[in-house]
């Protein structure tokens, strides 16, 4: 039987998607700049067999809602207090199996630079890393790196193809073999077999090599987001994750589908691609317990925050506007086109306006691990997914209870693995059982 895939959606701040959940007095936060705080969940996360785990990151603190920052950093929203890249190398050596990913934009960071980067963890974690791709759809992120805005949209993506070419290119210029390691000859490598890269592209150049040899999974597992045409286009090419919000079963099995005509369309096997949506999960020994988990989380929310994250979410200040078509005329050449898709799939789905959808934090999966195992199996039966991502709804006891009360439950079903089979993350996430 097919097996699931869990992979866990984390930020480095005191919320991850739901909002205001750093409130909750079982929420930790003395630990938010300690190591302890990701080891443990490193941990947490393997031993619930998870795929792996990748950072959310941002290159700046959103100051879309009102025009400023006030609200999304004064009531604490998403943010990002540390730069993932330091704190993977922790969670990888807390850990031997769970796959490790990073956030970096395409539209500001060198080809080179990526490629050092993820090479890096690559090697240190014996090949567990992963690049969760981005092109960046903020201009106050362009603002904090030197540019005045962002490039249009296709022409983002057009300069992400070529980052990956770039960065595959220098992953390969090191061959296999080229390390000799003998002391008694003299001989450290064979230069014969590290080779330039020379890649000239309209927008990207790099001559190469890479100064580290070949990592273990030669370049990191590739995740991304793309849910506009362009995006889905490149997500058909490249991507072996996918990270997808839809409302509903039937927006994911839509979404899924059109994925794989895509790959079909270019030769690629769908099978080298996984699709997950994202499910909020709040979990309780009865289903009782659990929906007054819920509501407590629930009452902690803070509206002005909601509307804040959702203002980041679909890049437009939601103080001024009520409607998707304003939404539209606001944004202009930013955006990413899978939250405002989620919001309008929300606000159908529920029979509700925009400007509802818009103010209602993220709806939270809650039941027995029987019931939240039926909504699972189903999406994952059903050919919504193939598994999903998981956000916390309240850190760490989300993934505590995932691996105490879920996991069973999903391998009791046959649904889920009771081993990793695989050396690296990308042998894992194309276990299939």
């Amino acid at each position: 039987m097919p097996h699931m895939h869990l992979v866990a959606y984390l930020k480095a701040g005191p919320n991850t998607s739901y909002p205001s959940s750093w409130r909750h007095p079982a929420a930790t936060l003395d630990d938010i700049f300690g190591y302890d705080r990701w080891e443990h969940i490193a941990r947490t996360m393997e031993a619930a067999l998870f795929d792996g785990c990748f950072f959310a990151d941002g290159l700046g603190i959103p100051d879309l809602y009102k025009g400023g920052y006030d609200d999304y950093v004064g009531r604490g929203g998403q943010l990002t207090l540390m730069d993932p890249m330091v704190l993977l190398p922790i969670m990888a050596r807390a850990t031997r199996h769970l796959g490790l990913g990073v956030t970096l934009s395409t539209s500001f960071t060198p080809a080179y630079i990526i490629a050092r980067y993820l090479a890096t963890l690559d090697m240190i974690s014996g090949g567990r890393a992963a690049w969760n791709v981005v092109t960046t759809g903020r201009d106050f992120e362009a603002r904090n790196c030197g540019h005045d805005g962002l490039a249009p949209k296709d022409q983002r993506y057009d300069m992400a193809d070529e980052v990956l070419e770039a960065c595959d290119g220098l992953w390969r210029s090191w061959e296999e073999d080229a390390l000799v390691l003998d002391r008694e000859s003299g001989r450290f490598a064979d230069p014969a077999k590290i080779h330039r890269v020379n890649y000239r592209g309209r927008y990207v150049s790099t001559e190469g090599p890479l100064t580290i040899p070949r990592t273990p999974q030669v370049r990191p597992v590739l995740m991304q987001a793309g849910s506009s045409p362009r995006g889905r286009q490149f997500a058909a090419r490249w991507a072996e994750a996918i990270f997808c919000t839809p409302a509903t079963k039937a927006d994911a099995k839509a979404y899924r589908d059109d994925l794989h005509a895509r790959m079909n369309a270019i030769g690629r096997p769908v099978q080298e691609c996984a699709v997950l949506p994202s499910v909020s999960l709040v979990l309780g020994e009865t289903e009782s317990i659990a929906r007054e988990k819920a509501a407590y989380l629930e009452s902690l929310v803070d509206p002005e925050l909601v509307l804040a994250s959702s203002s980041w979410s679909v890049v437009a200040d939601l103080s001024k506007i009520d409607t998707p078509e304003a939404l539209d005329a606001q944004s202009g050449n930013q955006g990413v086109q899978g939250h405002r898709d989620r919001m309008t799939q929300v606000a159908k789905e529920k029979n509700i306006s925009f400007a509802e959808a818009v103010r209602r934090p993220r709806t939270l999966l809650a039941g027995t691990p029987a019931q939240v195992a039926d909504v699972l199996e189903d999406w994952f039966k059903g050919g919504a997914c193939d598994g999903f991502i998981l956000p916390p709804t309240l850190w760490p006891g989300t993934f505590e209870d995932v691996a105490r009360m879920l996991v069973p439950e999903l391998q009791r079903r046959g649904v889920y693995r009771t081993a990793y089979k695989g050396r690296t993350m990308r042998e894992n996430l194309r276990d299939h059982g």
